[in-house]
Formats: C-alpha cells, sequence, structure tokens
C-alpha cells in the first residue's frame, strides 16, 4: 500500500492519544500534499484547517487514495471548470479528516456530524449509499468584486449559473462574500441549493418547479465576467 505509514498513522488518531508523527509518517504525508489533482490543483491546497492549527489534530486521511480520487473528481469537473471561467478561486476549507471534522461536529465549529459530511468535507469515507464524493468551500473574487455584487450583495446569480453550467451535487451558500459549499459527486448528484444568506432555504431542488430549463435570466450581466 503506498501510503500505508500513513493510513496507520491516522488509524492510530482515531484509536489513541496524539502519536507521534515520525520520519516515515511525515515522508509519506508530504508525498501526499504534492500529489496532483488536476493541471491547477494538489491536494495540499485543501488540506489546512483551523481545528488543525488551533488544537494540534492532525488532518491525516485513513483512506489516501479515495481521498485523491475524491479529490480528482472535485478539481476536474467543477473547481478547474470555474477557474477558467472566473479565474482565481479561494479554498476556504476543504478536506477534514473523521477526527478533524469530529472534533468539529462536537464542539460546535460549524462542522455537520461526520455521518453527513462523508463523501462531502470528509473526503475519504464514501457516503451512506457508497458513492465517493468531496465538497470545498469556495469564493469567487470576480464575483464578489463585480460592481453588480457590490450593489444588491445577492448570491443567486452564481448559483443559477453553476447549476445550468456544471456538474454540481450540491451548493451551500454562506453570508460572507458569498462563500459557498461546492460538492461533487461520482454518481447520482442530487442537484440541490441551499442558502444560509439570504434568502435563505433551498433555492432549488429536483422536485422544484424552477430545477428545470436554463436561467439565464437570472445570471446575465451579473457575473463579473
Amino acid at each position: 500500500m503506498r501510503y500505508g505509514k500513513l493510513k496507520s498513522f491516522s488509524d492510530e488518531i482515531l484509536s489513541s492519544e496524539l502519536p507521534v508523527l515520525n520520519e516515515s509518517v511525515l515522508r509519506q504525508l508530504t508525498e501526499f500534499g504534492r500529489e496532483k489533482l488536476s493541471d491547477n490543483y494538489y491536494m495540499r491546497d485543501f488540506m489546512y484547517s483551523e481545528i488543525l492549527a488551533a488544537h494540534n489534530i492532525p488532518n491525516v486521511p485513513s483512506d489516501p487514495e479515495l481521498a485523491i480520487e475524491a479529490g480528482k473528481g472535485l478539481c476536474t469537473n467543477l473547481l478547474e471548470p470555474l477557474r477558467n471561467t472566473f479565474g482565481h478561486i479561494v479554498i476556504r476549507s476543504a478536506f477534514r479528516s473523521v477526527t478533524v471534522n469530529g472534533y468539529g461536529s462536537k464542539h460546535k465549529l460549524n462542522c455537520a456530524s461526520n455521518k453527513r459530511n462523508y463523501a462531502k468535507h470528509i473526503w475519504d469515507v464514501r457516503d451512506e449509499e457508497g458513492y465517493m464524493g468531496a465538497t470545498a468551500c469556495i469564493v469567487i473574487p470576480t464575483f464578489i468584486n463585480s460592481d453588480w455584487y457590490e450593489k444588491n450583495r445577492d448570491w443567486r446569480p452564481l448559483a443559477w449559473f453553476i447549476h445550468d453550467n456544471f456538474p454540481y451535487s450540491e451548493m451551500c451558500f454562506f453570508s460572507r462574500d458569498a462563500a459557498f459549499n461546492l460538492t461533487w459527486r461520482e454518481c447520482k448528484p442530487r442537484r440541490q441549493i441551499y442558502s444560509y444568506a439570504s434568502p435563505k432555504g433551498f433555492l432549488t431542488r429536483r422536485g422544484q418547479d424552477n430545477h428545470t430549463g436554463h436561467h439565464k435570466n437570472d445570471y446575465r450581466d451579473r457575473l463579473g465576467l
């Protein structure tokens, strides 16, 4: 197994006190961070966590190979096409190990439960249906710096544009900087958009009247492109 020592280290984190990060584990963790996921993204781009920094909990995957494959799916299908359209994409939060996410959920640090985050922020565990997936919370500077957004502070044009043009599974928007969780899923994408920013609730999901068809009138001349 290519990342066997890294997996064993992750298993130790789950079962005991923080283990010693020895040289061989550190070497594999370094190589893991250097894994190229797409033309412009590497695994290291997605591994930073404030929980890791503040509480000294290593953000180490239990299944490195699955995390890499899920990350490649997210980058190839969503982040690279968005980068080609809008330019630079800010990664605010992405991969979390089971331990990091579990700590964040337990201590109410803006993390959903591990079960809800499998194949989302927890890239290295499949969801309850057995599918691989990955989530990154991102900000798109071109959009939030546009004259239209500065005036209207409305995230919906961006959401509809992505809905019409990209193979996402879920989006969840937040108030600050129109940041949103963007999820890729290998099969049966859920195709739903939720927001904690005003207007709150589901913008669309399967079964709603507005789910199908194009929504160009909702984003034309509003994206800063």
